[in-house]
């Protein structure tokens, strides 16, 4: 493998946000308008304010197009050249991308993006093989990774939030990591103190208490009336069908797999094969209470389907919605019921 060059960065990953971040950070550090002492990404990066920055997508390109963008100007002086979606470009500019990655020309920074999947990989390996500094941007799937960017934004605005505060800034905002980057930049500059649960509840009322989360631990609890009247708030108040089904399903796939995780297992032995921290895993352990491997099976078929008519299959997703409520809190109650 060559040595890692020194004007060649590669961001690699689906996380958007952070694709955006890394490829502002690496552009600011190639002009000399980063953050002192920040990690530019591209050792020896000079700093040139009078540097032309150019912006294309991969695809976009044509043939011989990277050598006019990273050829030298008429008036000197250096360029950053920001090549996006490096996965999507033809099989002659991944060509020339690879040896303008190994041979970059003076004064020119290349800033490449690629989502890291198999679209594009022989690009990718080949663009790292040459050197290439690779920045990587995962997407964030899981709900303790969502909880550590939380806290990472707090900190980056010198403020502090402690865990009930996280939780409830994601029951609120949801998974989605620019409004949680939002909401958290929001906070650090209208409040004081530690910011904690109660905090995010007055500062997000209404949406704190009519997430999709919130419908559907009422709906495995078997709250009937507190579901709905939940779910018609949370609709009144803007909260897309979609989400709402989408916190359903998560909540009745919570109780499956809780209840179907290994006998035995210790506390970090459950987190781990769950994939969920414990205090989720806490509060699904007390919502099975009631409930049935069948009720579980019954229960998220119902929340499928009404997934799927609130993406496009029916025509009423609130009603869909309600029905799918119906169904959760009767599967649950049915074992009740049973002799």
């Amino acid at each position: 493998m060559a040595s890692q060059s020194t004007s060649v960065a590669l961001v690699v990953g689906e996380e958007d946000l952070l694709v955006e971040r890394a490829v502002t950070r690496l552009v600011r550090a190639a002009t000399g308008t980063g953050e002192p002492g920040a990690d530019s990404g591209i050792p020896g990066a000079g700093g040139d304010p009078a540097a032309d920055v150019h912006e294309v997508a991969a695809a976009a390109l044509g043939r011989g197009e990277l050598a006019t963008l990273t050829a030298p100007s008429l008036f000197g002086g250096a360029c950053v050249v920001v090549i996006r979606d490096a996965h999507d470009a033809g099989k002659e500019v991944a060509g020339e991308l690879t040896r303008l990655a190994a041979d970059p020309p003076p004064d020119v920074w290349l800033v490449i993006t690629h989502a890291g999947g198999a679209k594009g990989k022989p690009l990718l390996a080949s663009l790292a093989k040459q050197g290439a500094r690779v920045i990587d941007c995962p997407k964030i799937t899981r709900v303790t990774e969502r909880m550590d960017f939380v806290r990472a934004e707090f900190r980056a605005h010198g403020r502090t939030i402690d865990g009930g505060g996280v939780r409830a800034l994601i029951d609120a905002i949801g998974s989605d990591l620019r409004e949680l980057a939002a909401a958290s930049g929001q906070l650090a500059a209208d409040t004081t103190g530690v910011v904690g649960q109660a905090v995010v509840a007055r500062y997000y009322r209404g949406r704190a208490e009519a997430s999709g989360f919130a419908v559907a631990d009422r709906a495995v609890e078997g709250r009937l009336a507190e579901a709905l009247e939940m779910l018609r708030w949370a609709l009144a108040v803007g909260l897309s069908p979609a989400a709402i089904s989408g916190g359903l399903a998560q909540g009745v796939r919570m109780l499956g797999r809780v209840s179907g995780a290994p006998r035995g297992l210790d506390s970090a032995g459950l987190v781990a094969e769950v994939g969920a921290p414990p205090w989720k895993i806490d509060r699904v352990r007390q919502q099975l209470r009631g409930w049935e491997p069948e009720g579980i099976a019954r229960a998220l078929a119902a929340v499928t389907e009404a997934d799927a008519r609130v993406k496009g299959e029916g025509t009423s997703s609130g009603y869909a919605l309600e029905v799918a409520i119906h169904t959760i809190v009767a599967c649950r109650n049915a074992a009740h019921r049973a002799p």
